[in-house]
């Protein structure tokens, strides 16, 4: 027997709309059907249809013009190359992260947290190859573009690797962790990502300023140098409406 969707009425609307948006086919700029059109194609109340739009509004999908109508944004999707986070900045470069935001013409900025040696969880240790009860250096970032929070970042590396090194200073990394992990003698050769979809925690909540009901993408990623030694694990955690992850190969 085929399970009812039991969510509200606006829900379930918002969430053919953010489909059509995220399609392609309600393009960016182009205005959404009036709040007459809406009540009738989906045989809802009016007041429905501002419960659906204010969802959409929250989430950054459509923005309201006084007197005009409802509109799609032009923002798209952040589009995120995965095998672009291995690539060194050249020396003395900014940012992996701040450079790709200029490129599309936006302004990103990296906060440093916290910059701390912690007992890393479990998949964590697993990953980086340390006992569970053994420090690690941590590495906790806020990244935004034009000033609004879209990621946060836990960054973990084994003493061996961080211990005296820039990695623990309590101030941003010139180029990135790459540059610097190329310059210790760790050049990142590859890595591996598992990816996961689930609600926020209260601080991830707070700290991305997500609307009501955003679940959020989580990557843990490791990274390896040569003879396949994990330099870093990281924890990527960003609303799951402002990326979609793009996955390139090539077919022998």
């Amino acid at each position: 027997m085929r399970r009812k969707d039991t969510r509200p009425r606006h829900q379930q609307i918002a969430a053919s709309l953010r489909a059509a948006i995220m399609s392609g086919e309600l393009e960016p700029g182009e205005r959404l059907p009036t709040t007459q059109q809406l009540v009738e194609r989906y045989e809802v109340t009016g007041q429905t249809v501002q419960r659906t739009l204010q969802v959409l509004k929250e989430e950054g999908f459509v923005i309201g013009r006084p007197g005009v109508g409802v509109f799609v944004r032009d923002e798209t999707p952040l589009v995120v190359q995965v095998a672009s986070y291995l690539s060194p900045s050249l020396r003395g470069g900014a940012h992996p992260w701040i450079s790709r935001a200029d490129e599309r013409g936006q302004r990103g900025t990296a906060k440093l947290l916290d910059v701390t040696r912690v007992k890393p969880p479990r998949q964590v240790a697993e990953a980086l190859g340390t006992a569970s009860d053994e420090d690690v250096a941590l590495r906790h970032q806020l990244l935004s573009l034009d000033g609004d929070p879209v990621e946060l970042v836990w960054n973990y590396y084994p003493l061996s690797i961080a211990d005296g090194t820039p990695l623990e200073h309590r101030a941003r990394i010139r180029g990135g962790s790459p540059a610097l992990l190329t310059g210790l003698g760790y050049p990142p050769r590859e890595h591996v990502d598992r990816v996961s979809v689930r609600l926020a925690t209260p601080e991830e909540f707070r700290a991305l300023e997500l609307p009501d009901d955003v679940p959020v993408m989580r990557t843990l990623r490791t990274v390896y140098s040569d003879e396949a030694k994990p330099v870093e694990v990281s924890v990527l955690v960003k609303g799951g409406h402002r990326y979609e992850l793009a996955y390139q190969s090539t077919i022998p």
